[in-house]
């Protein structure tokens, strides 16, 4: 329709000129000349819709001697564009080529390739034969280069996340913290630190730490992890003094090896110097400790709520023991419960009540209630 359009309008102003007289022509031509060569000198190249291409290609076959005419164009472009026009009139559309590859297998070789990176092309094609999909092995070779996946022995290396993550099931982290009570005396704690899960366990608080008192501590906690113990492989601690050779010996008989951070470099053991500045900053900071039963008891609910209710960033939002989300029912049915006399709060669902009328053959029709904790 806009050729239509504008072939109709062409056509009545060409209609118009024929009326006008031969001089006036002639020096409406002179101004559009010179018109022409001004714009020629600003601009390097026209930009030319379709139509335009149509219209100046069929009139420039009208005109005697067209070569030699001063055009925005050049002639070879005029042929380019009459070319153009036979082919798409006389050449079939079709799709060139071998048809493509679905996108599911394309999704499923990409897959596979990030899922075993020790796999290569010939493996995956392999794997997509087994699952009877029929591709060429050169396909999926071509299918992993275009998405920028280097060769199997070159994607043999993890990722940061996934070697970290590894790691850290089995690192056990170790160090002390002080605690100034109100009369000035100073007690020491003993604290462990799970990587994997940020199981925090208090190993002991006490005035005087000596290295006898720290082995019979680690002893103690041994006993506690029991199963856990063996999916233990490294330990970290600084290069404190009541850290001895029995120390590391007690953990060396349960095939656990010991690692050293290097002095002075508190982001060597950056998880447990975390925990320190989580308990200092969320409660003994903002409390008064008595004596050394005092503190083991604020500890204990400290911990118990670190490792129990507290959230994680690095667990998704969870806290260490909890792997399970609860899902949020109403928002009437959160409790709050505070610790320490409100320093700490934590919020829970609460129990349910429903009623229900018993079958008939319960032996009663009146009804019951069921109890359920969300």
């Amino acid at each position: 329709m806009r050729f239509l359009y504008l072939l109709v309008a062409r056509v009545f102003g060409w209609l118009v000129l024929c009326a006008r007289p031969a001089a006036a022509k002639d020096v409406e031509i002179l101004v559009l000349r010179h018109q022409l060569a001004v714009l020629r000198r600003q601009v390097t190249r026209p930009h030319l819709t379709w139509a335009d291409r149509a219209v100046l290609s069929a009139l420039v076959r009208l005109v005697p001697n067209w070569r030699r005419l001063t055009l925005i164009v050049s002639p070879r472009t005029i042929l380019r564009w009459h070319a153009s026009l036979v082919r798409r009139r006389w050449t079939c559309r079709r799709q060139p080529g071998r048809p493509a590859v679905a996108a599911a297998i394309r999704r499923l070789v990409l897959e596979m390739a990030r899922d075993n990176p020790r796999w290569g092309y010939r493996r995956i094609h392999g794997e997509l034969v087994g699952l009877g999909h029929t591709v060429a092995a050169s396909t999926v070779w071509t299918i992993l280069k275009a998405a920028g996946l280097d060769p199997a022995p070159r994607r043999t290396g993890p990722t940061w996340k996934q070697f970290l993550t590894a790691q850290a099931k089995g690192i056990l982290a170790v160090d002390f913290f002080h605690v100034d009570t109100v009369l000035l005396r100073r007690l020491y704690v003993l604290f462990f630190v799970e990587h994997d899960r940020r199981r925090v366990h208090v190993a002991g608080v006490t005035a005087h730490p000596t290295a006898e008192w720290v082995v019979q501590q680690v002893r103690n906690l041994l006993m506690e992890l029991d199963g856990r113990v063996d999916c233990l492989r490294f330990l970290i601690r600084d290069r404190d003094a009541k850290f001895t050779t029995a120390f590391d010996t007690v953990f060396a008989s349960v095939g656990i090896d010991i690692l050293r951070s290097p002095v002075r470099v508190p982001r060597a053991n950056a998880i447990a110097e975390r925990w320190v500045g989580s308990v200092l900053r969320e409660c003994l900071d903002r409390m008064l400790i008595v004596n050394r039963p005092h503190l083991e008891q604020v500890l204990a609910e400290y911990v118990d709520h670190f490792n129990h209710h507290r959230p994680h960033r690095s667990l998704g939002q969870r806290p260490p023991e909890r792997r399970v989300p609860v899902r949020m029912r109403e928002a009437r049915s959160v409790r709050r419960h505070g610790r320490r006399g409100g320093l700490i709060y934590e919020y829970q669902q609460v129990a349910c009540v429903t009623q229900f009328s018993a079958p008939t053959g319960c032996g009663r029709g009146s009804p019951g209630l069921v109890r359920c904790r969300r």
